[in-house]
């Protein structure tokens, strides 16, 4: 970094590199994995929506903790490196047991892992956000941060997308007699179940763990070899109850962390049943996969939309612009009908394109918050607002989760069943639709008037750099 705070492209795009993996791992966690844990494994659709609530919320003992741990934790390497290095192999090993679970895997298996997998995600994600906030205290440099974090994360989805399609080519063919050949022995060996090649949804996720197991190891070694730590700011320790009235008493935060908690609640909402309401309302299962490449295909195009609308209208509203569009789209799937490939996939695309703008902007955004409790505080408490921010984020996505696939056994929508009745089938096109956006409403009019513009940011960020330099002449002197 200059002394201008203006980063590196090399520094930014491996920072941002990490994003792939994680990406990879949190796709199939709400789209593909309920389908395949009730249709498949077998599980009550209610009961799975319980255990996966209840692991997720476990974070909200972990993430402060960790939070407020790589804070503090001083060691050769820094205070963030040591912790992705430590949790990179549990989050590997809960990945591998939950997407290839052995054949007698139940709710207490799912339960396990789980956990132990989102304990590893925490260790990884929380010193991860909290250090790319910390490369430079510039705005729009950190604009620069997140936008390229989130890329790869869009990348990683992009990737993602194309699993289902290959594998699911590879098992249609397998089905069909095509057992021959290198790559299908391959697929077999590493995709497959007793030896066989099927075309459910177990081929898919054992995919995806085999790229995060390549890909994490990669990316999590890259940024620790080459990407340089900011030095700590503050030694000056703050009790955790005392760090959390400080975020009580901040504004932007707390308007903030209510735009997060309720616009990923209908994300998560909404991503949970997406394959159902492919698969039954529209019917078109055999195109998910192609509907979910164009919907990051499309998202990967929309970032410097977003970046370039954020810098003109400001974070908050750009963002603000997103969930509008976002639900236009959806609300136009309600009057669908079962087939319209075509109208689906340009309503789909749409939403995908301000997916972009849901991933950083709230992030790019937290970082410039972090400079208030800075500028009250006098200290430097990255950590424990991205945890807080994590632990919201984490919650939302359970409550989100937990919320639809409830109501969905709550209507007696049976996902292993053949065929459903029309109320059932409404009810899913219901709670598809209407849930969210509901949702999205009330983050718009919490975003609206957020009150950290980047002209208010710039004044505190250079009343914290004439502070600093006060100190620094009053330390020199004798």
């Amino acid at each position: 970094m200059s002394q201008d705070g203006v980063l590196k492209r090399s520094t930014v795009l491996i920072h941002g590199s990490v994003g792939m993996p994680l990406a990879i791992i949190g796709y199939p966690l709400v789209v593909y994995l309920p389908p395949f844990y009730t249709q498949e494994i077998g599980l009550h659709m209610a009961l799975m929506a319980l255990v996966l609530v209840i692991a997720r919320l476990s974070d909200v003992v972990t993430d402060p903790l960790i939070g407020t741990l790589s804070d503090r934790w001083q060691t050769r390497l820094g205070r963030r490196k040591p912790w992705l290095l430590m949790g990179m192999p549990l989050m590997l090993l809960g990945t591998v047991m939950i997407f290839m679970p052995p054949s007698d895997a139940g709710i207490g298996h799912l339960m396990l892992w789980t956990i132990l997998m989102y304990l590893g995600w925490t260790m990884v994600t929380l010193p991860y956000g909290a250090w790319g906030a910390e490369l430079s205290p510039v705005y729009h440099q950190r604009s620069r941060v997140t936008a390229s974090r989130e890329g790869f994360v869009l990348v990683g989805l992009f990737v993602a997308a194309l699993a289902p399609a290959i594998v699911q080519s590879l098992g249609a063919r397998y089905q069909a007699g095509q057992t021959e050949g290198a790559v299908m022995e391959l697929a077999v060996r590493l995709l497959g179940t007793d030896g066989q090649l099927g075309t459910g949804y177990g081929p898919i996720l054992a995919a995806m763990a085999w790229m995060l197991l390549i890909l994490l190891p990669l990316t999590v070694l890259a940024v620790v070899c080459f990407v340089k730590e900011a030095p700590p700011k503050s030694v000056q320790r703050t009790e955790w109850k005392t760090g959390l009235r400080v975020l009580k008493n901040n504004g932007p935060f707390k308007r903030m962390m209510l735009m997060l908690l309720i616009v990923v609640t209908g994300e998560s909402f909404r991503n949970a049943l997406s394959v159902f309401f492919m698969q039954h309302v529209m019917h078109i299962q055999a195109y998910i996969g192609m509907m979910y490449l164009l919907y990051f295909g499309v998202g990967i195009l929309g970032i410097p939309f977003w970046l370039i609308l954020g810098k003109r209208i400001g974070k908050h509203k750009a963002f603000c612009v997103a969930v509008g569009v976002s639900s236009a789209s959806i609300l136009g799937m309600f009057f669908l009908q079962a087939g319209q490939l075509i109208p689906f996939a340009i309503m789909f695309a749409l939403k995908g394109f301000c997916f972009a703008a849901f991933q950083f902007l709230p992030l790019s955004m937290l970082a410039d918050i972090v400079d208030v409790d800075t500028a009250r505080s006098k200290e430097h408490r990255t950590g424990l607002f991205f945890a807080m921010s994590g632990m919201a984020h984490k919650t939302a996505m359970a409550l989100g989760l937990g919320l639809s696939l409830g109501l969905l056994a709550l209507v007696g929508f049976d996902a292993q069943a053949a065929s459903h009745t029309e109320g059932q089938l409404m009810a899913l096109r219901v709670l598809y639709i209407l849930g969210p956006v509901a949702l999205y409403m009330i983050a718009f009019m919490f975003a609206w008037k957020y009150p950290l513009t980047s002209a208010r940011h710039e004044r505190i960020h250079q009343w914290i750099l004439r502070r600093n330099a006060r100190l620094e002449v009053g330390v020199s002197q004798p």
